[in-house]
């Protein structure tokens, strides 16, 4: 057994199994675990997935909302330990991997198409 099936196992066992599917243009609502002093509560972030990148346990995601007319932006690894729940809540019509434009789009015309043939 080599180092690469060594670190390959290790990866397996933190890998999360209960993802839902994600496509890029998805508004989705993640649940964050913030620690405060002692307490842990979880703060539901939502908003649209604008790029998705890499493999594995380093997939992430990068979802965009628009907060106070100032756009906010955060990476999420997918199979963090600080990440409580992923949900769905609207499936995106996009032709493009990366929405990178949408940064430099204003009010409704930053509005991504609902699709409707993907199940959520």
């Amino acid at each position: 057994m080599n180092a690469q099936d060594i670190i390959r196992s290790i990866e397996a066992e933190q890998m999360k199994t209960d993802l839902p599917v994600i496509y890029v243009g998805d508004r989705v609502r993640v649940g964050v675990k913030i620690k405060e002093g002692d307490k842990e509560r979880v703060q539901p972030y939502e908003g649209d997935v604008i790029a998705m990148r890499n493999t594995g346990i380093n997939r992430t995601i990068t979802v965009r909302r628009v907060f106070q007319g100032v756009g906010v932006e955060r990476v999420f690894l997918l199979h963090s330990p600080r990440i409580d729940s992923i949900k769905v809540i609207q499936r995106g019509k996009v032709r493009r991997a990366k929405l990178y434009y949408l940064r430099d789009r204003m009010g409704k015309a930053s509005r991504i198409k609902p699709r409707f043939d993907r199940p959520l």
